[in-house]
Parts: structure tokens; C-alpha cells; sequence
């Protein structure tokens, strides 16, 4: 199950890939964003990393801190309505920009709290 693990980890920094990059490489344009690429990767990383928490807790016998996990569960719920909102404002020719910069942002946050707090 260990290997499922680990796979389920590289398709979870795959997907934070998926969004930071675009996030990084746009973050100053007006118009044209990678809207489907990050809605893409928002739903890589919350799948996977449900799935390697549950994998962790049932199989693994992981112990992870509950509070860090139900925090960045919240923060990619929020990456996931901004790149939600990013892609309807899209298609809709509304402005995308603050779903945008809420996905992209909040993603960067979510890095952060997963390589800082232990």
C-alpha cells in the first residue's frame, strides 16, 4: 500500500504544479489565464490528497495532526471555488482575475502551511 501512497503523493505535487505554475506565469496578465489547467489541478489535489489521508489513517496506520489536515482541506475547498469561479466568469466574459489570483493565491498559502507547520 506504500507504493500506492507514494504515487498518490507525485500525482498530488503534479497537481500543485498544475496550479502554482500557471498561477506564477500569469499572475500579472489582464485576460487569458489557464482557467481549465488550474481547475484541473484543484481537483488533482483535493482527490489525492483525501485519498492519501484516508490511506494514511486506514492502512498505514499514519498518525497525521487532525487540525493542520481540516485546514488545508478548507483552503483547497476555497482553490477549488476559485478556479471554479475563474472558469464560469470565463465563459460567461466576466471578469476572471480575483478567482483567478484566489486560486492561484490560496494554492501558495496551502504550500506553505504543508511544509511548514508539523
Amino acid at each position: 500500500m506504500q507504493i500506492v501512497q507514494n504515487i498518490l503523493l507525485a500525482t498530488h505535487v503534479f497537481g500543485l504544479a498544475i496550479i502554482v505554475g500557471p498561477f506564477i506565469l500569469q499572475m500579472r496578465k489582464k485576460e487569458g489565464f489557464a482557467t481549465g489547467l488550474i481547475l484541473t489541478g484543484a481537483i488533482i489535489q483535493l482527490v489525492t490528497g483525501l485519498a492519501m489521508v484516508g490511506i494514511g489513517e486506514a492502512v498505514l496506520d499514519d498518525d497525521y495532526n487532525s487540525i493542520k489536515i481540516a485546514v488545508k482541506l478548507g483552503i483547497a475547498l476555497i482553490v477549488l471555488v476559485g478556479a471554479i469561479g475563474a472558469r464560469v466568469a470565463e465563459k460567461k466574459g466576466k471578469p476572471v482575475t480575483p478567482w483567478f489570483h484566489t486560486a492561484g493565491g490560496m494554492a501558495a498559502i496551502n504550500i506553505l502551511i504543508a511544509a511548514i507547520w508539523r
